[in-house]
């Protein structure tokens, strides 16, 4: 489908928009939806963990597996949704993976057994892992780059990063209820989103309607199945060798024999990448430097965030001793300085350009996640909290839907789901890995206890700051990354126009 809101060029070489129609707000609004309830699931189960915990009589190590394991199932087959839903259709994926993810919200929130809450969290991101690749792809098959796909981008991510931020809001008044209800509520929603989607989200045919001929005019076709699976295999066994070292210890055969695997296993899947007809990711596009950049930014804005709000729920609720919903006013900021941001978001991508606007949000985190660091077991909220808030809102407004920006530029059309499932599988991947890694220093650095027991506040702070550091180092790391400009993983194939969305 071509967009009817297409970019012109005056004779002044300026663009001018023309509006958009009531279907085209209403695709829009049906794919915002989707990447909001995504990105609400993992923060609001975030709020609810020490309520989990304490009915459940889980640890640390347990709780974080109810995160990892969304994270994980979403980030180990982004790559393979991307893919196929630039093969066999983007609306059909799209609908069906959303039906999944219903379902799996409904088993989660009734269920007992810790094992099969993770099981059911698993699930679900494995459906977020199809729905949010399609939709991204459809908005980029749908409005034209430039100032048109700018402005989609900036409120589709802006949607995400908002649903992330309220869903603090949301999960603690879910929490308040039940714990179960942070589950729950996401059923009506995606059951009205996919009665919508049947309505106004365009058809496309299979295979090659849907992926379109490349530039050759060859068109493409197969599924690199044994690529999903050593790729998935490769990052569970990881993050589960990490959060086990702890325990296990990290010199024993156990923890050693763990790394070694999934090493193997995840250079399988570099080979494999490398030598299909049709890869999950053909590894030429990171030679972008602009793609390589925006998808190394992404691992460290997310991965730094998620860990830092998982030890974050845990300090406030464990040491502090707020309910789950005065903790989510507290962060509330957050979420409304992202959600504000979206009318904007494109105009200022637009005017400053993603790059800059990249290292200004990374910069803002970074200083976030430092103050943050001079916290105590008595703090004063509007000196020791709210500055750390209003900058992670600050950050995240401006950095998150830069970098989906930048990561899309200069793709062609029958590669936007690869590009689209890239940069989320960078998100997601980062965000598991930095998560376990935390977990693994909290762990290491204490005896961590069952969620409600009664523990030493400023032993459990002590216990805590590692993580908070490694945020902070994290953070530090994707901001080096978006300010080196030549930094690219091979030779350039084709040249760099200079656009809002690359340098």
């Amino acid at each position: 489908m071509t967009s009817t809101s297409t970019l012109e060029r005056t004779a002044g070489d300026r663009l001018t928009a023309v509006r958009w129609t009531r279907a085209q707000w209403m695709l829009l609004l049906v794919l915002c939806t989707v990447l909001a309830l995504d990105a609400l699931d993992v923060s609001m189960v975030g709020v609810a963990l020490p309520s989990i915990g304490t009915e459940l009589h889980l640890g640390t190590e347990s709780l974080q597996w109810i995160v990892s394991a969304y994270v994980l199932g979403y980030g180990s087959l982004l790559l393979l949704g991307g893919r196929m839903a630039d093969l066999l259709g983007r609306r059909r994926i799209f609908l069906i993976a959303l039906s999944v993810f219903a379902a799996a919200s409904l088993l989660g929130g009734l269920v007992d057994d810790p094992a099969l809450l993770i099981a059911t969290r698993f699930v679900k991101g494995l459906a977020a892992a199809f729905t949010a690749p399609a939709a991204f792809s459809i908005i980029t098959t749908n409005f034209a780059e430039g100032r048109e796909r700018n402005r989609a981008l900036s409120i589709f991510t802006t949607f995400g990063a908002s649903g992330f931020s309220l869903g603090l809001v949301v999960g603690g008044l879910m929490t308040s209820l039940s714990w179960r209800w942070t589950f729950l509520v996401s059923v009506p929603v995606a059951v009205a989103v996919v009665i919508l989607g049947l309505r106004f989200i365009p058809r496309d045919g299979a295979a090659g309607q849907a992926a379109g001929q490349d530039t050759t005019g060859e068109q493409e076709s197969g599924h690199d199945v044994w690529g999903a699976i050593t790729l998935a295999g490769g990052m569970l066994g990881l993050v589960y060798t990490l959060v086990a070292a702890p325990g296990n210890g990290w010199g024993s055969v156990a923890t050693i024999a763990g790394f070694v695997a999934s090493t193997a296993v995840l250079a399988a899947f570099a080979v494999i990448e490398n030598r299909v007809k049709h890869p999950l990711i053909r590894f030429s596009i990171l030679k972008e430097g602009w793609v390589a950049r925006a998808n190394l930014s992404a691992v460290g804005l997310f991965g730094s965030y998620l860990s830092f709000q998982f030890i974050l729920t845990l300090y406030l609720q464990s040491v502090l001793g707020w309910s789950p919903l005065g903790m989510a006013l507290a962060l509330l900021p957050t979420g409304l300085l992202v959600a504000s941001s979206a009318p904007f978001a494109d105009r200022l991508i637009e005017r400053f350009g993603a790059p800059r606007l990249i290292l200004t949000g990374l910069a803002s985190l970074t200083l976030g996640y430092v103050l943050f660091l001079r916290v105590g077991t008595s703090p004063n909220y509007v000196t020791d909290i709210l500055p750390s808030v209003l900058l992670l809102g600050v950050g995240f407004a401006l950095a998150f839907p830069s970098i989906n920006v930048q990561a899309t530029a200069g793709i062609r059309d029958s590669e936007q789901g690869l590009a689209a499932g890239l940069i989320q599988t960078s998100t997601q991947v980062g965000a598991a890995l930095v998560l376990a890694v935390t977990t693994a220093m909290v762990s290491g650095h204490g005896n961590a206890p069952e969620a409600g027991a009664a523990v030493d506040a400023a032993a459990m702070l002590e216990q805590y700051r590692p993580g908070l550091i490694l945020s902070a180092a994290v953070a530090v790391a994707a901001l080096l990354v978006a300010a080196t400009p030549k930094l690219s993983l091979g030779k350039r194939q084709k040249p760099v126009v200079e656009t809002g969305g690359r340098p």
